[in-house]
């Protein structure tokens, strides 16, 4: 999975998706209900460092698989929408 650029583009997509459920789910209500601010820095911290390697393995899917803007586009807004990285990781399964 990991040897292809798509392989790559999934696995880190999976990741960025979990930690950003994570951040949502877990420590931003530890945050604000059990005040404990340090769940967010260190979560947050691992979800920037994830969303980072999203994107440069989205720019090399890009340039490797010549995907169109329109799709480089939607994969980008994907990561910002909770469950969007595992519906587009669905699709580009069934392509694969």
């Amino acid at each position: 999975m990991l040897k292809t650029a798509l392989g790559r583009f999934r696995f880190i997509g999976n990741m960025e998706g979990t930690s950003y459920l994570v951040l949502l789910l877990i420590a931003m209500p530890l945050k604000y209900w059990a005040d404990m601010p340090i769940a967010v820095q260190i979560v947050g911290a691992i979800h920037g460092l994830l969303f980072t390697l999203y994107l440069i393995a989205l720019l090399q899917v890009w340039i490797v698989k010549r995907w169109s803007f329109l799709r480089v586009v939607i994969a980008f807004l994907a990561a910002f929408v909770p469950i969007g990285t595992y519906i587009l990781d669905a699709k580009l399964r069934k392509e694969t």
